[in-house]
Formats: C-alpha cells, sequence, structure tokens
C-alpha cells in the first residue's frame, strides 16, 4: 500500500538563509503573516534579534511589511 501526498509547490528555504534564526522566522511566516509582538511571544525571540532578522529578510526581498504584520513575499 503506498500513501499519496498533496502535490505542491517546492517549498525548500532560500539558500541565502543560513542563520538557524532567520530561518526560523521564514518558516514561521510562511504559515500565517505575524506581527512583531506574534512573533516574539511564539518564538520567544527577543524584538532586538527579530528587527535583525526581518530588515535581512526585507532586503533580500523575502519578507514584507503589510498592515502592521510580517508576511512571506510568494
Amino acid at each position: 500500500m503506498s500513501v499519496q501526498r498533496p502535490t505542491t509547490r517546492d517549498r525548500a528555504l532560500p539558500t541565502e538563509l543560513e542563520s538557524p534564526r532567520a530561518k526560523l522566522v521564514y518558516l514561521y511566516l510562511r504559515t500565517a503573516a505575524a506581527s512583531l509582538d506574534d512573533l516574539e511571544s511564539d518564538l520567544e525571540l527577543k524584538k532586538i534579534t527579530l528587527y535583525s532578522i526581518l530588515r535581512t529578510l526585507r532586503e533580500r526581498d523575502l519578507v514584507e511589511k503589510r498592515d502592521g504584520e510580517f508576511a512571506v513575499l510568494e
């Protein structure tokens, strides 16, 4: 008996992400947009760390800020 999985597009992490924390934030935002406060509480990262990570993700055109929330660019 074989298991069939739904076909989805490639969901690999961008190769330019090296930091484990940046990967964590990116993967979190891939599920849904989130505010800075949401990221801080759910991922247990300090805001100062998140500011740096989000700045890098935005500079690399991986994440955008919309209506006070961050989301992955598709």
